[in-house]
């Protein structure tokens, strides 16, 4: 009896023995998986790439060269009571319109018709220009050339006015110090840009002392000074330059010499013009040089100061990962005639 009920007894030590052993192998191998699991499950979701799309956005530039009304121009665009110049611009209003931004340099002035309307050496020029032109859709003006001056500080208070009540941008001309050191920064389409513009001529014509501002006429300081203000508060910068030889095709060492700062400054578009005829184009470094994109419209004669150069292009913003990549695409070249 004794002997069975030791026997009993060790079988249910034994089967004690076996679930307490299990329990425990339960307890250690589960404790084991669940922290395997966790490891498991870590490593996959390391292992998931983040899927970061990159960010593209893309603007468009137009850029063509010099207005300078002539008589000529001026008696084609005679209304008798007015002037009406927009049938010159007719075979432009599909290319400018399909373009987010078009730039031109309006070198003749417009004072005015109430100054007098005149053409070479002083010119000074009427309201129906601009309005030709804002009509065609141009919206980025150059003002600073060496015929800024040709009618006095009148024509220029009253140039500035015109664009302004129009918001047309405008560069290189001011009404006062406050005007000329408002920073002007536009966005199209997710990209940032602001516009300087000056010029390497006056004529001999002198700024009248303490309203510099009058025209941006180019000092080495001046142009450091505004684009590190501003660069690192926009995607491109673009600087319209009045320089050079006129009637030159080749490129001066003055030109090279300003373009090379405007380089150094990081600047992305060099927009040139003054030779009144074209001249050649360039990169250095990241920054495309257009140094003259001769006349657009004018009554110069001879074959090359009538033809003048049109360029065209996609400014592309590419954001990934927080980096911003900017890049000038589709450049592409025309020929304009005036006939």
């Amino acid at each position: 009896m004794k002997k069975r009920i030791f026997a009993c007894y060790f079988l249910v030590l034994c089967l004690l023995f076996v679930e307490l052993m299990g329990l425990i192998i339960y307890c250690t191998i589960g404790d084991k998986y669940s922290e395997n699991l966790e490891k498991v499950e870590s490593k996959i979701e390391e292992r998931e790439p983040v899927l970061e799309v990159p960010i593209i956005e893309k603007s468009s530039l137009f850029m063509v060269g010099d207005v300078l009304i002539h008589g000529a121009v001026y008696a084609d665009a005679d209304m008798g009571n007015g002037y009406d110049f927009t049938p010159m611009l007719e075979e432009f209003e599909e290319i400018v319109a399909s373009h987010d931004l078009s730039f031109y340099n309006q070198e003749s002035i417009l004072g005015g018709s109430q100054l007098g309307v005149s053409s070479y050496p002083r010119f000074n020029s009427p309201d129906e220009v601009g309005d030709a032109f804002r009509e065609v859709g141009f919206n980025l003006v150059s003002l600073a050339n060496n015929h800024t001056l040709d009618k006095g500080e009148q024509a220029i208070l009253n140039s500035k006015h015109y664009w302004d009540s129009h918001h047309i941008y405008t560069a290189g001309s001011y009404s006062s110090w406050n005007d000329r050191n408002t920073i002007r920064i536009k966005e199209v389409n997710g990209i940032r840009y602001v516009m300087f513009a000056y010029t390497d001529h006056t004529n001999g014509l002198l700024v009248p002392s303490g309203k510099e501002y009058l025209v941006d006429v180019y000092s080495e300081a001046k142009v450091k000074a505004d684009v590190e203000t501003v660069r690192d508060q926009v995607d491109v910068v673009l600087v319209s330059m009045h320089w050079g030889d006129e009637y030159s095709h080749s490129v001066s060492n003055r030109q090279r010499q300003i373009a090379s700062q405007l380089a150094s400054l990081g600047v992305d578009i060099i927009i040139g013009h003054h030779p009144h005829v074209v001249e050649p184009i360039e990169y250095l470094g990241d920054t495309l040089v257009i140094y003259s994109l001769g006349n657009f419209l004018s009554a110069q004669r001879g074959v090359e100061k009538l033809t003048g150069l049109m360029v065209s292009l996609d400014i592309v913003k590419t954001t990934y990962q927080g980096v911003v990549d900017i890049s000038l695409n589709n450049i592409k070249v025309g020929l304009t005639y005036t006939q």
